[in-house]
């Protein structure tokens, strides 16, 4: 299978959680987005995979509770990868 690279994705940076539980799952996405927001990021890229939707679920919930977070999204063309969009107040 030929892997389809997003080229507007592609320089975001990102955290790639495979092999995570759900624990670590949430421990690592918050601290990778407390440092995205001191390095002032505006987006990032959180790549969960597809599976049976466990990890894009608990990501979800963090982003869903988390104060930074001013929007999130499925990337159109991987489905196994969050955009997200941090406030930059």
């Amino acid at each position: 299978m030929k892997k389809i690279i997003d080229p507007f994705t592609i320089n975001l940076p990102s955290i790639d959680l495979h092999g995570y539980d759900r624990v670590l799952t949430k421990i690592k996405v918050n601290e990778f987005i407390n440092d995205s927001i001191k390095l002032k990021y505006k987006q990032i890229l959180i790549i969960h995979g597809i599976g049976d939707g466990i990890l894009r679920n608990e990501v979800f919930k963090i982003l869903k509770n988390n104060k930074y977070v001013e929007s999130y999204n499925i990337n159109g063309i991987n489905v196994g990868a969050t955009i997200v969009n941090l406030k930059t107040d």
